[in-house]
C-alpha cells in the first residue's frame, strides 16, 4: 500500500453557518480545495466523518451498493440537523431491493403522466394567487403571496391531504426542517405528521386514487408494504414538497438581483427550460450537507482508504461546481450544454419529486415573468432576510414592487 492509502487527511470541524444570499458556502469551499476526499465533523451526533466532493465520485458513491444508508440507522454519525429527520425504515435510509419495492409504491404519482394530471389545477391555483397579488398592489412578499403557498398547496393535492389541514401541515413541515426550535420541537412534529399520514392511510386501504396517500393505502392493503414503511414514505415527500419554496426562492432572489439576468429570461421565454437547470445546478440549495452513508467493505477513492464502517458524506453541491464537468462552475450560464447537475441527486436514492419540483418552478418562473414584466425587489439585495438555523437554505422573504 503507498503512502498516500496510509495518510488520513485532517478532521475539519463543520459549524453550522447562517449564510444569506447565495453565496457558495466557504468551509465547503475551503474543502473542495483542500482536496477530492477529506474528513469533517459537523455540530450533532458524533466522531467524523468522510466528505466526497468531486462529481465522478459523488457518482461512484451514490449508485454503489458498498455505501449502505440502512447501516446510518442506530448510529450517531455526525450531522448537521440535532434530530434525524427520517424513521427507520423510510426511503432515504433502505437499501436495494428494499429501496425499489417501497418506491414503486408511489411511482404512479410521480410518473410524467402522475405529474401532468396536477399541472392545470396547479396553473389555476398559481394564477389565482397572483391575481390576488395584483389586486393587492405593491409591495409585496413573493415568499408569503406565492412561493410558499403555491408549492405546499401542490404538494398536498398530491399527497391527497385535505385542504382544511393543509396549514397545520405546513406548521409541522417548517419545524422539522429547522434546527433552530431544538430537537424536541422537530421530533413532537415529526411524531405529529406520522400520527396524521397513519391514519389517513389507514382509511385508504381500498383506494383506487392517484394521489400518494392513496397509493400507499392501496400498497397497503395489497400487503405489498406495512403501514410502518407507508408512513414512513409519506412524512419526507410531504417535507420534501416544500423545498421549492427555498429553491425558487433562491431562482428568484437571483433574477432580482441580476436584471440582465431576468430581463433576457423574460424577453426569452424559450431559454427558460435550459436556464432554470442553470439556476438548479448554481443555488447553494442546502446548508452543509445531507444523509450520511457507511461504507460497507474497504473502498479506495482517489488513493484514499476508506474503511469498513466508515460514515461517508457526499456534497452535490460541490459536485455541481466541478470544473472538469462544468467550465467556470461560478458563472451563472443560461446557455451552457451538456448541464448534467445533481441538484436532485443520483442513483437509486435521486429525489422521486424532482419532475414536480420541475414542474413547478417552470409554472412560477412562467407566471411571474410574463403577468408582470416590471417585477422587481423593492429594497437592496443586502436587506433580504434570509432563514436563519434551516437545515435547507432560503429566504425568509422576498420584499417586491412592480
Amino acid at each position: 500500500m503507498s503512502e498516500e492509502t496510509t495518510t488520513a487527511p485532517p478532521v475539519r470541524h463543520w459549524p453550522a453557518l447562517d449564510l444569506t444570499g447565495v453565496d457558495f458556502d466557504p468551509v465547503l469551499s475551503e474543502l473542495m480545495r483542500e482536496g477530492p476526499v477529506t474528513r469533517i465533523e459537523l455540530p450533532n451526533g458524533e466522531g467524523w466523518a468522510w466528505l466526497v466532493t468531486r462529481y465522478d465520485d459523488v457518482r461512484l458513491v451514490t449508485n454503489d451498493a458498498r455505501f449502505s444508508r440502512a447501516e446510518v440507522v442506530g448510529r450517531q454519525v455526525t450531522r448537521l440537523a440535532p434530530h434525524f429527520i427520517p424513521a427507520p425504515g423510510a426511503m432515504s435510509f433502505v437499501d436495494k431491493p428494499d429501496h425499489a419495492r417501497l418506491r414503486r409504491a408511489v411511482n404512479a404519482a410521480f410518473t410524467t403522466r402522475g405529474v401532468e394530471r396536477l399541472r392545470a389545477s396547479a396553473q389555476q391555483t398559481l394564477d389565482a394567487m397572483v391575481d390576488g397579488m395584483l389586486r393587492d398592489g405593491p409591495p409585496a412578499d413573493l415568499i408569503d403571496r406565492v412561493l410558499a403557498p403555491f408549492p405546499m398547496t401542490v404538494i398536498c393535492e398530491l399527497m391527497g391531504v385535505p385542504a382544511a389541514d393543509r396549514h397545520t401541515m405546513h406548521t409541522w413541515t417548517q419545524s422539522i426542517l429547522s434546527s433552530s426550535q431544538g430537537a424536541r420541537a422537530s421530533e413532537q412534529a415529526k411524531q405529529d405528521m406520522e400520527v396524521y399520514f397513519a391514519k389517513l392511510i389507514a382509511e385508504r386501504h381500498g383506494a383506487t386514487g392517484e394521489d400518494v396517500t392513496s397509493l400507499l393505502g392501496a400498497a397497503v392493503g395489497r400487503g405489498d408494504i406495512t403501514e410502518e414503511e407507508a408512513v414512513a414514505l409519506a412524512g419526507p415527500i410531504q417535507i420534501g414538497g416544500e423545498a421549492v419554496t427555498n429553491n425558487t426562492g433562491q431562482m428568484f432572489f437571483i433574477l432580482l438581483t441580476r436584471p440582465e439576468l431576468f430581463d433576457r429570461l423574460r424577453d426569452e421565454p424559450e431559454l427558460r427550460p435550459q436556464a432554470l437547470d442553470e439556476l438548479l445546478r448554481f443555488i447553494p440549495h442546502r446548508n452543509a450537507v445531507g444523509l450520511s452513508r457507511i461504507a460497507t467493505e474497504d473502498v479506495e477513492i482517489r488513493g484514499v482508504r476508506i474503511r469498513k464502517g466508515d460514515p461517508v458524506y457526499v456534497s452535490y453541491l460541490a459536485a455541481n461546481r466541478d470544473p472538469d464537468v462544468f467550465p467556470d462552475p461560478d458563472r451563472i450560464d443560461f446557455e451552457r450544454g451538456p448541464n448534467p447537475h445533481l441538484a436532485f441527486g443520483h442513483g437509486p436514492h435521486y429525489c422521486v419529486g424532482g419532475m414536480l419540483a420541475r414542474l413547478e418552478s417552470e409554472l412560477m418562473v412562467n407566471a411571474l415573468l410574463d403577468r408582470i414584466p416590471t417585477l422587481r425587489l423593492s429594497v437592496s439585495g443586502d436587506e433580504v432576510p434570509w432563514r436563519r438555523g434551516a437545515l435547507i437554505r432560503g429566504p425568509e422573504a422576498l420584499p417586491v414592487t412592480w
